[in-house]
């Protein structure tokens, strides 16, 4: 379906005290008589400015209106797109009829409330990983993209790489390694500590800091910066799993399932923050382990380096197999290592077989996104909003089985006799211990298997009431994320 030259704008939104609501019928999408494009950003820090890179490179595209509570970054980007408008309220660039999508790069909690928001508003939407901060919001975005019919692009952006369209031909097509038995994601990292104030941080008096909390609870903020590091703080963050878990766990559905599983059938996961005695609340040593119901997966993921740095050397990522980032399928023919940009093939020697080179997939994927919105078609989209949904949910499911889990024991932890996980568990020993720490008195939780029920997808049997208490969090008075009807 080609776009109209020109198509006009309806609107009828009705504004309350701390939200607006817009009706299914409220806005239709207006393009520019040249079938110019034209975006409005939600969310101007880093990551946002390497998306107003890659849009600004898109012919026909033009950035057109900016939003971000935090004034400084605002200002910043306001000078990148001096033409464009600029609001600290995002429900006031939703009004806007001259911005045909909106690219939302905020911090997580926010995602999913933004991109209901502006789908109501008649706005197709590109919007970061993960996708949602809950299961239950991401299943409401579905809805809304479906209810208003708009386009809906998840930024795991390596789907767009053509590189993985080779891998999946060399590993399912020509099979080059038989049949896939196993398989394994890893995220090993270092990253700093986040620092542990006495006094609870103030918020710049810059920042429009009940805008900027949104949809979450207003919670005395206890480490050092307000910015970047929400991540490890679960009321507005995902953790590590969110943030760069969400790629290798894709690639990992794409690539070896090609998502043919949308979510494990069973889940168990351990983790704590240790090292740093910070503000931090997420892990930064976390793994799990995904019964599909074909082929097992463990994950694992590690933020403190592999030995303590001395003489302030750099710290360097804990030992395992594979790439730092990145996932290896287990084959019968050898193995199959994959990561951002490239991979390798092995066989059951060691030797290497084939290679692969590829990109990040930056500039495709938003390419991809633009010439859905213009053909109106979202079976053209390569991370469309159930994929990232289904993605970002793997994450959510970590996350909730350390959430929900009880003191971590080594004889609990044995009860799953899965070989792949006995060898994870005794890694993560290993690398605690170089740090003076013992896997049974380190603080780590741990879930014990959970079932998840395939239809509801909700947890069912054992831990369930715990950690479906999860799936759905509170939100703040007039930052609800709607629960949208058919």
């Amino acid at each position: 379906m080609t776009i109209q030259n020109r198509r006009h704008f309806v609107r009828n939104t009705t504004a309350l005290s701390l939200g607006a609501v817009w009706s299914s019928n409220a806005v239709s999408l207006a393009f520019s008589a040249n079938n110019e494009i034209r975006l409005g950003f939600i969310g101007c820090g880093g990551r946002a400015n390497e998306l107003m890179s890659a849009f600004s490179k898109i012919e026909g595209v033009r950035t057109v209106a900016l939003c971000d509570p935090d004034q400084a970054a605002l200002d910043k980007s306001h000078k990148r797109f001096p033409t464009a408008t600029t609001y600290s309220d995002l429900r006031k660039l939703l009004e806007n009829p001259e911005i045909d999508a909106v690219v939302v790069a905020t911090c997580n909690h926010w995602h999913c409330l933004a991109a209901i928001w502006a789908m109501q508003a008649g706005k197709d939407v590109y919007v970061e990983k993960p996708l949602s901060h809950s299961q239950w919001e991401g299943e409401q975005t579905i809805a809304a993209a479906r209810k208003y019919n708009k386009i809906c692009q998840v930024g795991t952006q390596q789907r767009s790489d053509p590189m993985q369209a080779e891998i999946k031909k060399f590993l399912h097509e020509e099979k080059a390694l038989g049949n896939i038995l196993s398989a394994r994601v890893n995220r090993y990292g270092v990253r700093p500590s986040i620092g542990k104030r006495d006094k609870p941080l103030v918020a710049d008096p810059s920042v429009a800091y009940d805008l900027w909390l949104g949809p979450a609870q207003d919670r005395p903020i206890f480490r050092n910066k307000l910015q970047y590091d929400w991540h490890w703080d679960f009321n507005t963050g995902s953790g590590e799993m969110g943030n760069w878990g969400v790629h290798v766990l894709d690639d990992l559905r794409n690539n070896v399932f090609q998502d043919s599983v949308q979510l494990p059938k069973r889940i168990m996961g351990a983790g704590a923050r240790v090292v740093f005695n910070d503000a931090g609340e997420t892990p930064n040593v976390h793994f799990a382990y995904f019964d599909t119901g074909s082929i097992p997966v463990l994950i694992g993921l590690s933020n403190i380096p592999n030995i303590p740095p001395v003489d302030n050397k750099k710290s360097i990522t804990s030992e395992h197999p594979g790439p730092d980032s990145g996932y290896i399928a287990y084959c019968e023919g050898g193995r199959f290592e994959g990561q951002r940009g490239r991979a390798v093939a092995f066989d059951k020697e060691g030797k290497q077989m084939k290679s692969f080179k590829g990109t990040s997939g930056m500039g495709l994927h938003q390419q991809n996104f633009i010439d859905a919105v213009r053909t109106r078609d979202r079976s053209k989209l390569n991370a469309e909003v159930q994929v990232g949904h289904d993605s970002s949910g793997w994450c959510n499911l970590a996350n909730i089985a350390f959430q929900s889990g009880k003191s971590f024991t080594m004889s609990d932890a044995k009860q799953l006799s899965e070989k792949s996980w006995l060898e994870m568990v005794d890694s993560m020993s290993a690398l605690l211990k170089r740090h003076n720490l013992n896997i049974d008195s380190a603080g780590l939780k741990m879930s014990p298997l959970m079932t998840l029920d395939e239809k509801t997808q909700r947890f069912v049997g054992e831990n369930h009431s715990v950690a479906n208490q999860f799936i759905r969090r509170e939100y703040r008075k007039g930052y609800e994320v709607p629960e949208i009807q058919a």
